[in-house]
């Protein structure tokens, strides 16, 4: 499965050499595609308001532990096709308050990738 290549420092559109839009295939398709069913806040795809993460309602600002947000990591992570197995590991927590971390995947296939937040 294909998805349309997003540039890793803006997270907007890239295009390929010779200025179309490019496109990322599997595996690294399907890692972007987690990295970004991460980002999104829960009702803000207009098209499917239950995607995404519930960050106005139970994570930002408020007291939550460390396995309940991998755990809801790693179920945004199994609602993206081809993904059989998502494990969420927490890297830091930045001086600037910026969490980051790792979801290591296995696909369908049995291929192994891994996406960064």
């Amino acid at each position: 499965m294909k998805t349309l290549l997003l540039d890793r420092a803006t997270w907007d559109l890239a295009v390929d050499a010779q200025g179309n839009i490019a496109v990322a295939d599997v595996p690294y398709a399907t890692a972007q595609d987690v990295s970004s069913a991460v980002r999104v806040f829960r009702g803000e795809c207009w098209y499917n308001t239950a995607l995404g993460l519930p960050y106005l309602a139970g994570i930002l600002g408020r007291n939550q532990s460390a396995a309940l947000f991998r755990a809801d990591v790693a179920q945004a992570a199994l609602a993206v096709p081809n993904v059989a197995r998502a494990t969420c590991v927490l890297a830091s927590l930045g001086a600037d308050r910026k969490l980051s971390g790792q979801i290591y995947l296995i696909l369908q296939n049995g291929s192994t990738t891994l996406a960064s937040f």
